[in-house]
C-alpha cells in the first residue's frame, strides 16, 4: 500500500473528521468565551472596582533597547485565566451532562437485560423443581 493511499485512508477516517470538526469549533467557542469575558463579565469587575479596566493594567520595566517601554500585562493574564476558567466550566458542565446521560442509558439497558434473563438462581431452581416433578 502506497503511502498516499494509506494518508488518504487515514484521512478519511471518522476519527480524523470529528476531530477536525471539534478543533474548529472549540476554535470559534474560543472566540465566544473571550468576547464574553471582555465585553460582559469584567465591564461589570471595572465599574465595581471604581472604573479599573484589567486588561490595561500593565507593571513598566523601563524602557527597552529599541525605546519602546518594557511591560508586564498582568491585566491581560487576568483576562485570559477568567475565559479559561468559563471555558473548563462550561466542558465540565457539557461533560457532566454526557456522563448523565451515558449513566442513564446504561441502567436502562442493565434493566432491560435484567426483565429479559430470569436470574441464574431462578433457572437452578426451575430446573430442580421440573427434575423432582419428573421423579414423583
Amino acid at each position: 500500500m502506497g503511502m498516499i493511499s494509506e494518508f488518504k485512508e487515514f484521512a478519511v477516517k471518522g476519527n480524523m473528521v470529528d476531530m477536525a470538526v471539534g478543533i474548529i469549533i472549540g476554535g470559534a467557542f474560543g472566540t465566544i468565551v473571550k468576547s464574553l469575558v471582555d465585553d460582559v463579565i469584567m465591564p461589570p469587575i471595572g465599574y465595581l472596582s471604581g472604573g479599573l479596566d484589567f486588561s490595561n493594567l500593565a507593571l513598566s520595566l523601563g524602557e527597552g533597547v529599541d525605546g519602546k517601554e518594557v511591560l508586564i500585562k498582568y491585566g491581560t493574564f487576568m483576562n485570559s485565566v477568567i475565559a479559561f476558567l468559563i471555558v473548563a466550566f462550561v466542558l465540565f458542565l457539557i461533560i457532566k451532562g454526557i456522563n448523565k446521560a451515558k449513566a442513564t442509558m446504561e441502567s436502562e439497558k442493565e434493566e432491560e437485560e435484567a426483565a429479559a434473563e430470569p436470574p441464574r438462581q431462578e433457572v437452578l431452581l426451575e430446573e430442580i423443581r421440573d427434575l423432582l416433578k419428573n421423579k414423583v
